[in-house]
């Protein structure tokens, strides 16, 4: 009997591995596009940043303002995203044994995921900003 119900469930099984497949793949490429884009901006702001440190700004408001602008891009485009995985997810309801196709739990689950690893993304280059030596920072152009 059990050999007749894996092989009823085969295919949901490998189209649910593909699945998570894809998706650590996305979560790999959304941590490597959020830790560019982060570090990009910072270097580009080197200037304004070495500014703010010269006239007082201690290296946790620089820390959190470089950290926080990352942030942000995340939570605008995982608001985006859960919007229209809403109204998606009624396509992939015939494979979904367990949970509904709207369930709070996993879409609060993905969305803490993903914040977290953008806010690991965007530790290194906010550390790095805030570590600016405001000497070295104005002299560069």
């Amino acid at each position: 009997m059990e050999a007749v119900v894996t092989g009823s469930i085969l295919q949901s099984r490998s189209i649910m591995w593909l699945f998570v497949a894809f998706a650590g793949s996305a979560l790999i490429l959304a941590a490597i596009g959020v830790y560019g884009v982060v570090s990009f901006s910072a270097a580009q702001r080197t200037y304004e940043i070495g500014v703010r440190v010269a006239l007082g700004a201690t290296r946790s408001s620089v820390f959190s303002m470089v950290l926080g602008q990352g942030l942000r891009l995340v939570l605008t485009g995982l608001a985006a995203g859960v919007g229209a995985s809403l109204l998606l997810t009624r396509m992939l309801k015939t494979l979904l044994y367990g949970v509904g196709a709207t369930d709070p739990i996993t879409f609060l689950a993905v969305s803490v995921l993903l914040i977290a690893t953008a806010a690991l993304a965007g530790y290194l280059p906010a550390r790095r900003a805030s570590r600016i030596d405001p000497l070295t920072a104005l002299r560069v152009d």
